[in-house]
């Protein structure tokens, strides 16, 4: 939870962040919808899962957002280090045009 204590009520350079938030039939870890961004906190099951997370994460890519990950143990043991990427990844263009059927709430 260290990392969303760092994300919740804005803290993270003033981008608002949703936790365990639907984007249906998937729950994501965290999200900003603003810039369509999904932070992921990945176990050791996902090794085994790598077929299921390239599916999820084409799926939420043809929604309009951008996914990146990080091990838990990375975002426990270095979380400064994962807050500046996903500042970073916040700060930077959109790859992708929104869809048409549009990924906003």
């Amino acid at each position: 939870m260290r990392l969303w204590l760092q994300l919740k009520n804005r803290s993270l350079g003033g981008f608002k962040f949703r936790r365990q938030h639907p984007i249906p039939p998937y729950i994501v870890d965290f999200v900003c919808i603003e810039q369509r961004l999904i932070v992921e906190l990945d176990g050791g099951q996902h090794a085994e899962q790598a077929t299921s997370d390239a599916e999820r994460t084409a799926f939420l890519e043809s929604k309009g957002f951008r996914i990146i990950r990080f091990w838990n143990d990375e975002a426990l043991k270095q979380t400064n280090a994962v807050l500046e990427e996903i500042l970073r990844q916040l700060h930077a263009p959109h790859p992708r045009p929104l869809p048409m059927n549009g990924a906003r709430e």
